[in-house]
């Protein structure tokens, strides 16, 4: 496979991948790089990186979408961009092959140090008929078209009677009592109660939200009393909590429900709106590299992110986040290892431009990764939430404070935390947005209708005099 002429023959860091980790170590080495006449490469399908902690928020309208995004193009003005995957990599010979997202074929580009930053995907399992019905909640698309359905349903099924069609409509289920899945399932929950008050034709009673968790409690990374809070909390609200419940099959939407761990059959129903959050697996395109994974899934890796096989570091390739198996020297990571979430990959990625950089030019020294996890914090909605700051629980309106605070502040670039504060300030004026955006899978539908001529009357029947008052034609006497 030819190379590309477009791109430079200069020294390439090559990052794979443009999330918290790719973003993070372009920005921090594409001027230095520069500086030594090298140059840093960014490869990735979307032009942008994904605060994915918005992404309940979004979906629940209290932030746009565009703002829980940070454009490559207008914060990486000196790294070379390229939109497109990366579907194997042949380190041994400093290649990687680059598969671009539009139109073009397949090429290979060379590189003197690689950067595996290509995150993590939604784990599923083989269910059936959950790949035709679900959707998950890891990308802003996916975000949005959720904003979108939800609303749409609640008004839709605002016209329909009471019975099993309007039910279905009405009813939301959640797979995964993670963080994520409890933070979705209250910040949708809090959107929906707003469209309700707004609508005569419904009550909060006629909908149903329902949150489905495989183990016995919900939110490992908060103690055991405030995961019995979150899910009385929950059940406040009228959330249906199932624990040791499990999903075996929803096909067409019909949902069959096993309890958990003897898989007898529970309870089973229709929904419309079916949302997996039961955790995440790394990046595939780690299979298609000559770089050793764990049984995982993930690049093996050291503490100073190098990924490191069963003779040590490998020379120039480095990886850090979700798509790799990082040692947690703190001793608190499951297994031994740093937990995926978004705290790990930002600090990671800090040291790893750093590391590289010591490397290659010798400014500084390589260090191993070292960090102790302060806590977590979760948004219940408005003016609602839990959290764990260094062993001090919270919740309630101190939490979502605290929860506001952390992300907002965390929140890459000072333009994106304007944006999203100004979100915030305006919902808290106004309320927040629930106008739903139509049409967004069929944005030509009303141009192909206003296109499509109006189907043209019957001539023979314009032309046919009328029939005299009180009397009917043979054809239509006969056929009385």
């Amino acid at each position: 496979m030819a190379s590309n002429s477009l791109f430079s023959d200069r020294p390439r860091i090559l990052v794979v991948g443009g999330g918290y980790v790719g973003l993070y170590v372009a920005r921090k080495l594409q001027k230095k790089v520069k500086s030594h006449g090298g140059i840093v490469t960014l490869v990735d399908p979307l032009p942008y990186m994904t605060y994915q902690p918005f992404l309940p928020e979004v979906a629940a309208g209290s932030i746009e979408a565009r703002h829980a995004i940070v454009s490559h193009r207008v914060h990486l003005p000196q790294t070379e961009l390229i939109s497109g995957r990366v579907t194997s990599v042949d380190h041994a010979a400093r290649t990687a092959t680059i598969e671009p997202a539009g139109e073009g074929e397949p090429f290979t580009l060379g590189y003197t140090d690689i950067v595996m930053a290509a995150g993590a995907i939604t784990r599923t399992f083989p269910i059936e008929g959950l790949k035709d019905q679900g959707i998950g909640l890891k990308t802003i698309e996916e975000a949005v078209a959720l904003r979108n359905q939800i609303l749409e349903r609640i008004e839709t099924g605002s016209l329909m009677p009471a019975g099993p069609a309007r039910d279905r409509m009405l009813t939301f289920v959640v797979v995964g009592g993670g963080f994520a899945g409890i933070e979705a399932i209250t910040e949708m929950e809090d959107m929906a109660r707003d469209a309700v008050k707004k609508n005569a034709r419904l009550k909060r009673s006629d909908v149903r939200f329902v949150l489905i968790e495989a183990m016995p409690r919900v939110m490992p990374e908060v103690s055991e009393q405030q995961a019995v809070w979150v899910v009385e909390h929950l059940r406040s609200r009228g959330i249906q909590v199932l624990l040791n419940t499990s999903l075996a099959s929803a096909v067409d939407g019909n949902l069959k429900l096993i309890n958990m761990p003897d898989k007898t059959p529970a309870d089973e129903f229709a929904t419309d709106t079916l949302i997996w959050t039961a955790g995440v697996q790394a990046n595939p395109v780690v299979r298609s590299t000559d770089f050793p994974i764990d049984d995982r899934g993930r690049l093996r890796a050291n503490a100073e992110l190098r990924i490191t096989g069963d003779d040590g570091p490998l020379q120039h390739a480095w990886t850090a986040g979700d798509v790799a198996a990082v040692p947690d020297l703190s001793g608190g990571g499951v297994g031994g290892f740093c937990v995926p979430n978004a705290q790990h990959a930002v600090r990671q990625a800090k040291r790893l431009a750093k590391n590289i950089y010591a490397q290659n030019y010798g400014v500084g020294r390589v260090q191993e990764y070292k960090h102790t996890n302060l806590g977590a914090v979760a948004g219940f909605g408005t003016f609602k939430g839990v959290a764990n700051i260094m062993g001090f629980g919270m919740r309630g309106f101190p939490a979502w404070l605290a929860h506001r605070g952390y992300h907002g502040m965390a929140m890459p670039m000072f333009e994106r935390k304007a944006r999203v504060i100004s979100n915030w300030s305006m919902s808290f004026i106004f309320g927040r947005d629930l106008a739903p955006i139509a049409d967004l899978q069929t944005p030509r539908r009303q141009f192909r209708n206003a296109a499509t001529p109006p189907p043209k009357k019957d001539t023979a029947l314009q032309s046919a005099p009328p029939a005299p008052a009180g009397k009917a034609s043979g054809k239509a006497a006969s056929n009385a």
